[in-house]
């Protein structure tokens, strides 16, 4: 039977020291081991060279060399405290329109074109095709949804790719399109977990709120059908960050 464990019982792993606060982009000094949110330990470490929970010196002039973010930390906290990856989201969005700053994307934007079409706005493609470079990655399995017979065209001779956590399953969608070549008329849907899912979602947001946290590669499946009145949602002329070097 399992074991129902209690926050709070975990709190004490899971709460920065420094705010008192869940862990906000995880962040660990490699020497002692120990956690605190990025925003918080980089700050401590402008006055100080000490790891704040067990005083042992983190280097000798440059502490912020020995501190690095862990992922699997963050993981873990935003899987136990319901709604923080939701909050953090809502909170990012709100500090930079308050500001009058432009909101980080996520996908591509897009504009009408006088022919009704949309076009992708991009001030700087060669910035926006390296911004995954450094992400954190996510292993993705595509699968057929349903008989293999459903389909006109053959399953995907490689169903495995790694992608940025920020990628959106409009981008999977526009790749799926030209590995398969697909006509316009034909309409491309994605599900996790037998779930139809929102096309502007992330793949960090899927993995976090539809695969449960469980071990990758997460699966999605595809399913495609002709909808005569189908429209494509994503502009041929679109270059996107994933290659043929993405595929496994």
């Amino acid at each position: 039977m399992d074991k129902v464990v209690k926050i709070r019982e975990i709190n004490p792993h899971i709460v920065c020291s420094l705010c008192a606060g869940y862990f906000i982009d995880a962040t660990t000094i490699t020497e002692c081991l120990h956690t605190f949110c990025r925003r918080c330990i980089v700050k401590y470490l402008q006055l100080s060279k000490y790891c704040p929970t067990c005083n042992l010196k983190i280097h000798e002039t440059q502490p912020l060399l020995n501190v690095s973010l862990d992922r699997t930390m963050q993981d873990i906290v935003f899987k136990v405290v319901p709604n923080l990856f939701e909050d953090e989201e809502a909170k990012e969005h709100a500090f930079y329109e308050e500001r009058g700053m432009p909101v980080p994307k996520k996908e591509t934007e897009e504009c009408d074109s006088d022919d009704g079409s949309h076009s992708p706005i991009r001030n700087d493609v060669t910035e926006y095709m390296n911004s995954f470079r450094d992400d954190e990655l996510i292993s993705i399995c595509l699968k057929p949804y349903g008989s293999s017979e459903t389909y006109e065209k053959p399953a995907l001779s490689r169903q495995y790719l790694r992608c940025s956590h920020r990628v959106v399953i409009l981008h999977l969608a526009k790749l799926l399109r030209k590995k398969m070549n697909l006509s316009p008329d034909k309409q491309l849907e994605f599900l996790c977990e037998n779930e139809l899912v929102n096309p502007a979602i992330s793949m960090k947001q899927l993995y976090m709120t539809h695969w449960g946290g469980k071990e990758l590669p997460m699966c999605l499946h595809y399913r495609i059908y002709s909808s005569k009145s189908f429209e494509e949602i994503i502009p041929a002329e679109e270059n996107l960050s994933m290659t043929e070097d993405t595929w496994l």
